[in-house]
This record gives C-alpha cells, structure tokens and sequence, in this order.
C-alpha cells in the first residue's frame, strides 16, 4: 500500500468524523436587557461546546416554575431575595450558582421632574411581590418619603411604614405593569428590565434610583439543587463571568446595569 494512498485515507477518516455535538442548555431570562446579555453569552458558550437555547419570559413567576418542573435547564432572571422568598413560598429545590449583575431599581413619573416636586396625597406604584415591593419601599424610605419600622431588613411591607408625611397613596401592582400604569400614577418604583422595555433609561429618566454599592440585590443563574455541580453549568458561568461579557454590559447599559462578578 503506496505512502500517498495511506495519507488520502486518513485524511478521507478525518473528514468522516461526525461533527462534535455541543451540550444544549435551555435557559430562561427575562425579555430586553436579560435576552440582550444572553444572546452574547450564547456565542461566546458555543466555543465551550454548549448550545444555549434561550427562552425568555416577560412575568416574575413563570421562570421559576419552569425551572422547578425540568422545562428550563437554568434560569437567569432574579435577584436572590426574590428567589428565598419564592423558595419559601414555592418549596422550589432553586439553588444560585452565580452572581451576574445588579440593576438599581428605581422611581419614575411622567408628572413631575423631582422626588421634591410629588404633592401630598400623591399615587405611587410599588411591585406587588414581596421582595421588589420591599425594594420599592426600601428606595422611598431613602428618599425621605416614608419611614419603615426599625429592623425590616430587606423584605419590608406597606405594614411596617410607620410615618407617611405626606400622605402617599401606594398602590401595589405586577410589576410588569407599571410602566403601563405610569401614566394614571404620581409615580410608581419600576424595575429595570421593565423601565427599559418601556424606553424609559434609569440614568436619565428616574427622578430617583437605587444605590449600587453594597446593593443587596445582584442577580443570579439558579439551577435545580441536584444539578448545581454538573460541568456544563461550570462552563456555562465561565461564559457569562468573563471580561468580554463585563465590557458588553458596562458599554451596553450605561449604569442600569452593572457587573458583580
């Protein structure tokens, strides 16, 4: 068998060889700035061999549930204080496996320019969730709008205002309606993901945001507890956790997100 024939052999058995199957990953996230930084994730997670398919939800409820019944291999959408609370109210088997970003959430209207300029018995909109309505009320109390009980922590309710000066009318709704609702509103605390569908960007439209630093509401990638230390999940985070998509999001989102990685 002559030398040349052998090199065209193997050469033919190397092109024979069946293309190498990428792991696919489904992954829930929320519509906007959520899909926006997945979509770069994606690319940058097929170099690693995974496929991740992306399904994006536009309510705070749906993501968990999908994950919890094996629908969604993981999912990207929440900060944790709204997973412990839907974890104690679920009994969901959730677990985060990393931190990604956190948005400041913040206070809006089409009514007035300044927090100052809101008139006693003025409507505020609030996240009817627990944890984004803590949040919310959490942000008006900074304000000096409100003042909530002494050790409330994060997850305070309309129940533990304890000084109303100006007679605030809060009214709680989902929190994917209130940029609709903006307009029947003084004003209403709106979620980033949701000010940005809305076209209303937190730098330069919230007469009020939240701090940054020490924000206690990073976001996260959550899996099922019994996958948490499978290996696809370990390259899936590298993909995500990495300066390229760190660069994406500061360049991207001008400060209505922001890397805690």
């Amino acid at each position: 068998m002559s030398k040349k024939f052998l090199t065209l052999l193997a050469t033919a058995a190397v092109f024979a060889l069946p293309a190498f199957a990428q792991e696919k990953v489904k992954v829930g996230v929320s519509g906007g700035d959520g899909e926006a930084i997945w979509q770069e994730v994606k690319e940058l997670a097929k170099k690693d061999g995974i496929d991740v398919q992306i399904v994006v939800f536009n309510d705070y409820l749906l993501p968990n549930e999908a994950l919890n019944a094996g629908d969604l291999d993981a999912n990207a959408f929440q900060h944790k204080p709204f997973l412990e609370n839907q974890i104690k109210a679920k009994g969901y088997k959730i677990v985060p496996i990393a931190d990604t970003v956190v948005a400041p959430i913040g206070l809006y209207s089409n009514k007035v320019k300044t927090v100052a300029e809101l008139k006693n018995g003025a409507t505020v909109g609030i996240p009817n969730d627990p944890s984004n309505g803590g949040r919310a009320l959490l942000l008006l109390q900074a304000q000096g709008l409100v003042k909530l009980k002494d050790g409330v922590g994060i997850l305070p309710t309309v129940l533990d205002i304890t000084e109303n000066k100006r007679d605030l009318k809060l009214r709680e709704l989902d929190a994917a309606q209130l940029p609709r609702s903006l307009q029947d509103l003084d004003a209403a605390v709106i979620n980033t993901n949701y000010a940005l569908q809305a076209n209303l960007n937190p730098s330069k439209d919230a007469i009020a945001i939240e701090a940054a630093k020490g924000n206690p509401y990073g976001n996260i990638i959550a899996v099922r507890e019994g996958d948490k230390d499978k290996p696809v999940f370990k390259k899936l985070v590298a993909s995500y956790q990495n300066e390229t998509i760190r660069a994406f999001i500061l360049d991207k989102f001008k400060g209505a997100q922001i890397p805690v990685f």
